[in-house]
């Protein structure tokens, strides 16, 4: 019903497109219907912009409509990724602009920006250094994942040994903005691991970290 879900991912992707050099055009929310996605689209196309970012409609569900647009109004490149969070995820071009379909949950929103959209946007501003710096880090508890390429909230330190990570604790819920706020990088679990011992090394991304810092 009404107010039931808040429209975060908004003013979220709104502070990422402006932290990576990006001009946001917001164009508000779109119901789940065909054609009021449709309508948005052509407003984004008629403002020019350069790049599409939506938000939520990609995954399987009833209302998941983006993806039915996308094929039908342009290309779908490609559909889901092996990562998580952030499987349900679309990219493709509507009259030659491309669209990047991030998910719903705000988590997985904010962590698929970070890897699809961020490099995106960078690239077209002709920068050369696109990669978030990873550091080497032990991991200082058990983590365990889905088999996915797993990108966990993690608090990183440097300590006499090297960069220690622990996974951020609390609630983690892909709804729960304040485990992103609390963290300062993602730690990266391998496709295929399914449980890394305390100890054992990974690489963490650094959030915090600007592009092509070593």
């Amino acid at each position: 019903g009404p107010g039931k879900i808040r429209n975060s991912n908004e003013y979220s992707n709104t502070a990422l497109v402006m932290r990576y050099g990006g001009i946001p055009v917001r164009l508000g929310i779109a119901k789940d219907r065909i054609e009021d996605i449709k309508a948005k689209i052509r407003e984004g196309l008629e403002a020019q912009v350069d790049l599409f970012l939506t938000s939520a409609g990609v995954s399987v569900g009833q209302y998941d409509v983006v993806k039915e647009v996308l094929a039908s109004e342009g290309e779908i490149e490609f559909w889901q990724v092996s990562m998580k969070p952030g499987k349900p995820l679309a990219f493709g071009h509507i009259q030659g602009v491309p669209l990047i379909g991030l998910p719903g949950n705000p988590v997985s929103a904010m962590v698929s920006f970070e890897q699809f959209a961020r490099p995106a946007i960078l690239t077209m501003l002709g920068k050369e250094a696109l990669e978030k710096p990873e550091v080497e880090v032990i991991v200082d508890e058990d983590v365990t994942n889905s088999g996915r390429r797993g990108f966990m909230r993690a608090i990183v330190t440097r300590q006499e040994d090297g960069y220690h990570a622990r996974v951020v604790t609390g609630p983690r819920g892909s709804g729960v903005l304040t485990s992103m706020v609390r963290a300062n990088a993602l730690l990266i679990v391998p496709e295929g691991t399914t449980l890394v011992k305390a100890g054992e090394r990974l690489r963490a991304q650094m959030l915090d970290w600007p592009e092509g810092v070593e």
